[in-house]
């Protein structure tokens, strides 16, 4: 049975907090996202977000403009979070996502799980071993990471399929495709039922080879985008190829050489993909030669051979004929000493932002000649050579610090697989999430970027926060309970309270009963008994009469001890057991549950009090020994007693008719006949106490009643003529006056509650809930009495089970008897 209270969850945001952020406790409402790279740049992606104690990194890259310790993301902002981090989510395979997981991983205190997609892991591996080959760091001390940190990171990273569902600590996470690269991937995650869509790189376009981003089918609470391209608008892609496939035409044409500077994955097979396509289109090319310098990529066109089911339906169709990534007019070489520089011909290389290796080295030859030409194919980053470039400088700097003139031609033409604006605004349109976190972009192209959406989208909230700060928005979810097992035997009504076990895990949450727990949960069910002695000089007497007036449900008997000894013992309620070792100490043993627990309590209390001050207690009969003589008890005695009161039962006496024997009679004879008045009295006297009390009370409350003539447990009320008859024995109340008869049965109820010793009406439920193999219907029936359900019970629970009061007419006897009794179970000091 599902008790659902689904309602959307109250959003707060405030980006610059005027309180701590936790986010890091189950309890806490705070979720934060902390961008500790890609926060106003391009590079390093690394974000971490917390929510109800659970920790996630999306992405940990390196700085493309930066080497060594200054290109990694700021992990020292997160220092204290680093242990506790619980899954490290990568999106795609390129540098600025995924190479300083070797470092993390390895120089880190992180001790959480790693996922990506099967061909991300598989690219990963060869890309960042070439990274360590190729990488121009030279001192030893700046390296982040060497071969052996990478084949350590490479055995923890797990691999996850698009759409797969992972469940780990409470956190759900499910991957869909990104398009941009072969195997990108959005992370979608789920925390206490707030869902966060990490978009990564995406671009929802459709090329050659990659098919372009989904859409998830669920409703998002947070988004967090990247901005890399903030406003602008790609062209169209025929557009764009055409003019690309132009600007290299041109080129060679004029028997230049064209540099395509490249990232050896990604962009790059889509780029041979056009070219390949454009020489076979057009012979007068097929003389010029296209080269590709890259080992790296050439062994990893085995991973995209290998997930050519993850490409578009174009090059799966072409993949049946023939294998779309064997070029009929691509070269691959490995390097400068095997390359024949005469003649023009279209080079491509990387890195793609030529800061260093084969790109740069090609360019730095061949920029001061004006025939030649670059084309630069991609987004690139501030602080780069490909991004200098293109505000056509006079002349450049090479690696030497030599100053050249810059005379080749600069193209740009966007292949970037990034989402444009009219392809994020378009995504943002389809899930509307009431929150968006803009990452991975330039500050100002991110500022350009808010000011759109937030015009575009008037409800949304749009974030943009800076590296290693926070943002933080509040969730709270109403909490849902299933109720599972014996507790909907009887399904709950609209305002029932249920009584059970709450078990919590992972936020979901459960309400059983205590016999189902070991059923529905992992968990077991155990008893504690509970052993304490306390020390007890005082008579027996003197604690049995103090515990019949506070405690109803009391039991005598004796139990067997070494040397053949025997001694008394009280349970109270079944669940309590009461040990008196004469004149030395009392051991309190019970099974502990909340109630009981309390009850000893209780007792304890009680019985330091007579231990500390005997001559404050009250007894109920003066025939007993005084408080300061020690009691000798005569176990036969009490065997005696118990075969005495099994007669009586027999013979269903109504009353005990008790004769003061003689003076004379022996000691023995006269204490037996003492304690078989006490035993068979007690309830008889518990009543007329009661009834003792309810009449002075009453009393005191609305004046002097009139006593019946003929019954004395009948009392006459007259309040300006509205009379009511008080039936005393019975405690019922007959009147005209409706008001008048509720306000005294009102009286008399809280009276009872005053007076009357406590009763026990759980010790059923403790019991069936020490037996887990009970009847599962049995166990509904029983219900827990709680501090509630002790001050509203009824009245007939208060009074312990009577005959029907006697006719006095008819039976002067018993009532001679009643007297009797009365005089005998007077309350006295006890001297």
């Amino acid at each position: 049975m599902h008790h659902n209270h689904h309602g959307r969850y109250q959003h707060h945001h405030n980006q610059h907090l005027k309180r701590p952020l936790k986010g890091g406790t189950e309890d806490d409402d705070i979720l934060e996202i902390t961008p500790i790279g890609s926060g106003s740049e391009v590079g390093r992606s690394c974000v971490l977000l917390k929510y109800k104690g659970k920790k996630v990194m999306f992405d940990c890259g390196v700085h493309p403009a930066y080497s060594g310790l200054v290109s990694l993301p700021f992990f020292d902002s997160i220092e204290s979070d680093i242990p506790d981090i619980d899954l490290l989510l990568v999106s795609h395979f390129h540098l600025d996502h995924a190479a300083a997981v070797p470092y993390f991983v390895g120089k880190t205190k992180f001790k959480g799980r790693v996922f990506m997609t099967h061909p991300t892991k598989a690219i990963y591996g060869m890309l960042l071993s070439d990274y360590v080959k190729v990488s121009n760091i030279t001192r030893d001390d700046d390296m982040l990471f060497d071969k052996s940190d990478l084949d350590r990171s490479l055995e923890k990273i797990e691999k996850v399929r698009y759409r797969q569902k992972v469940e780990h600590n409470g956190i759900k996470v499910t991957c869909f495709n990104a398009g941009h690269v072969l195997g990108a991937a959005m992370f979608m995650i789920e925390i206490a039922g707030v869902k966060i869509l990490y978009t990564g790189d995406f671009s929802r376009q459709e090329d050659r080879h990659l098919m372009g981003a989904e859409t998830p089918p669920v409703k998002v609470d947070v988004l967090i985008i990247e901005s890399t391209y903030g406003v602008q608008v790609h062209e169209p892609r025929l557009e764009r190829e055409k003019r690309f496939t132009s600007s290299v035409h041109q080129v060679v044409e004029r028997n230049g050489k064209c540099l395509i500077p490249v990232f050896a994955l990604g962009r790059a097979q889509e780029l041979l993909l056009i070219l390949d396509e454009y020489w076979i289109a057009n012979p007068q090319l097929h003389h010029v030669p296209i080269y590709y310098a890259s080992a790296l990529a050439k062994k990893c066109m085995g991973v995209y051979r290998t997930y050519i089911n993850m490409m578009n339906d174009r090059v799966r169709a072409q993949f049946d004929v023939s294998n779309p990534f064997e070029f009929k007019h691509i070269k691959n070489i490995k390097g400068m000493e095997s390359f024949d520089d005469r003649g023009p011909c279209v080079f491509m290389a990387s890195p793609g932002m030529l800061q260093s290796g084969l790109s740069r080295q090609l360019f730095e030859r061949w920029c001061s000649d004006k025939r030649n030409g670059v084309v630069i194919p991609g987004y690139s980053v501030e602080g780069t050579l490909a991004k200098h470039i293109m505000s056509e400088p006079a002349e450049i700097t090479r690696l030497d610090n030599v100053n050249v003139p810059l005379n080749l031609t600069v193209s740009y033409v966007s292949f970037s697989a990034h989402s444009d604006f009219l392809q994020t605004s378009e995504f943002i349109q389809e899930i509307q999430p009431p929150h968006v976190v803009l990452v991975h972009g330039d500050a100002n192209e991110m500022s350009r970027l808010r000011q759109s959406l937030v015009a575009k989208f008037k409800t949304i909230n749009v974030l943009t926060p800076k590296n290693a700060m926070s943002v933080a928005l509040e969730f709270r979810p109403e909490k849902v309970a299933k109720t599972l097992g014996s507790i909907i035997v009887n399904p709950p009504k609209q305002n029932d309270v249920i009584q059970g076990i709450l078990v919590t895990k992972d936020f979901i949450h459960h309400i059983l009963s205590a016999s189902d727990i070991h059923n529905y949960t992992n968990l077991k069910t155990n008893l504690i008994k509970q052993k304490l002695t306390l020390p007890f000089a005082q008579t027996y007497h003197i604690l049995i009469s103090t515990l019949e007036q506070i405690y109803d449900q009391i039991q005598e008997s004796t139990e067997s001890s070494g040397g053949g000894n025997e001694k008394p013992t009280i349970t109270i309620y079944n669940e309590i057991k009461l040990t008196y070792n004469i004149g030395i100490s009392i051991v309190l043993e019970w099974n502990s549950n909340t109630v009981n627990d309390m009850i000893c309590d209780s007792i304890i209390t009680l019985i330091s009090q007579i231990e500390l001050n005997p001559l404050s207690i009250k007894v109920r009969n003066p025939n007993f020994n005084n408080i300061g003589e020690k009691e000798e008890i005569n176990i036969d005695d009490i065997n005696k007693l118990k075969q005495k009161e099994e007669e009586k039962e027999k013979e269903k006496e109504d009353n005990i008719k008790v004769k003061k024997e003689d003076s004379n009679d022996d000691d023995d004879d006269e204490e037996i006949q003492v304690k078989v008045v006490s035993r068979k009295s007690r309830k008889l006297s518990n009543k007329l106490n009661t009834i003792k009390e309810v009449k002075l009370l009453l009393e005191q409350q609305y004046g002097n009643f009139k006593v019946d003539e003929k019954d004395p447990l009948v009392l006459h009320f007259d309040l300006d003529n509205q009379k009511a008859i008080i039936y005393l024995e019975t405690l019922t109340v007959e009147s005209l006056d409706p008001i008048l008869k509720q306000k005294i049965e009102n009286s008399i109820k809280r009276i009872i509650l005053s007076v009357s010793p406590i009763r026990n009406n759980f010790n059923n439920n403790n019991n069936n809930n020490n037996n887990n193999n009970n009847n599962n219907n049995n166990n509904n029936n029983e219900k827990l009495i709680d501090k509630h359900q002790l001050e509203e019970r009824p009245i007939a629970d208060q009074l312990f089970q009577l005959q029907s009061r006697p006719n006095i007419d008819d039976n002067n006897n018993k009532e001679n008897d009643f007297k009797m009794e009365t005089d005998k179970s007077t309350d006295i000091k006890a001297e």
